[in-house]
C-alpha cells in the first residue's frame, strides 16, 4: 500500500517514514501544503496522511482543494486541535478520519488499516483467496492452516493483490504502490518478488494461486487454470 504524508515537522516525519516503512508501505512525503497537493494531485495512493498546521498551505485547504478537483483519496488528518469545531471543520471538508496529537504508532497504523480497507471497498480485516489467509491488521499469512513466513516487503505484495484477487495488476501498478522513492525498483525486481512470493506461498503441491498474463501482469486468484 502506498501512503503520502504531508507534516511539517522533519523530525515526526522521518519518524513516521520509518516505521510506516517498517510496517511494509511505500512513503512519499511532503513538508508543506503546496508540495503535498502537488504530490497528491500527480500521484495514486491508498491514504493520505495530512496535518492541519503546515506552511504555505494549511491541511484544511489541502484538503478542500483535492475534493474541489475530484480526488477521491483517503484522508486521515493529523492536528493538535482538539475541540470538537475543529473535528467537525475537518471532517465536513472531506476528511475520511482524524486523530489528535500526540498520538500512539499503534493507533496510527490501526486507523491507515482502517482507511486501506475502505479503500478497496472491504471492512474485514481478513482476506481470503481459496485456501489462503491474509490478516492486513495482525500482518501475518496462512496456507491451509500453516503459517506463512514473509518479509514486510512480500506481505505488503501479497496485500496488495489479494486487495485486487481476480484482477490482473500490471508491473507497473505494483511498483506504484508497493514501492517509493527511498525503494524505488531495478530491472526485474517486480518479477523476482512475485517469483520469491509465489514460491512461498505455495509450490507444486498445492494449487497455484498466483497467475501469470504474458504482457500484462500478475493475478491472485482461487481459480482453476484457465478460469478467473
Amino acid at each position: 500500500m502506498r501512503l503520502l504524508l504531508i507534516e511539517d515537522s522533519s523530525r515526526m516525519r522521518r519518524g513516521l517514514e520509518g516505521s510506516l516503512r517498517k510496517s511494509g508501505y511505500a512513503v512519499d512525503s511532503a513538508g508543506d501544503g503546496e508540495e503535498g497537493l502537488w504530490l497528491a494531485e500527480t500521484n495514486d495512493y491508498d491514504v493520505v496522511i495530512l496535518d492541519i498546521m503546515l506552511p504555505k498551505l494549511d491541511g484544511v485547504s489541502v484538503l478542500q482543494q483535492l475534493r474541489k478537483k475530484g480526488r477521491d483519496l483517503h484522508v486521515l488528518l493529523l492536528t493538535a486541535k482538539d475541540t470538537v469545531q475543529d473535528r467537525v471543520n475537518g471532517l465536513r471538508a472531506g476528511a475520511d478520519d482524524y486523530l489528535v496529537k500526540p498520538f500512539a504508532l499503534e493507533e496510527l497504523l490501526a486507523r491507515i488499516e482502517a482507511l486501506c480497507r475502505r479503500a478497496y471497498g472491504r471492512k474485514d480485516a481478513v482476506i481470503t483467496v481459496g485456501d489462503l489467509t491474509i490478516d492486513t491488521a495482525a500482518k501475518s499469512a496462512g496456507r491451509s492452516g500453516k503459517p506463512l513466513d514473509l518479509t514486510p516487503h512480500e506481505f505488503a505484495l501479497l496485500e496488495y493483490m489479494a486487495r485486487r484477487q481476480g484482477v490482473v495488476v500490471s508491473r507497473t501498478e505494483i511498483e506504484a504502490h508497493i514501492y517509493d522513492d527511498a525503494r524505488s525498483p531495478i530491472s526485474n525486481v517486480v518479477d523476482a518478488a512475485v517469483c520469491n512470493l509465489r514460491k512461498k506461498i505455495g509450490g507444486t503441491a498445492v494449487t497455484p494461486l498466483i497467475r501469470t498474463r504474458r504482457g500484462f501482469g500478475y493475478m491472485l486468484t482461487a481459480g482453476r487454470p484457465g478460469q478467473p
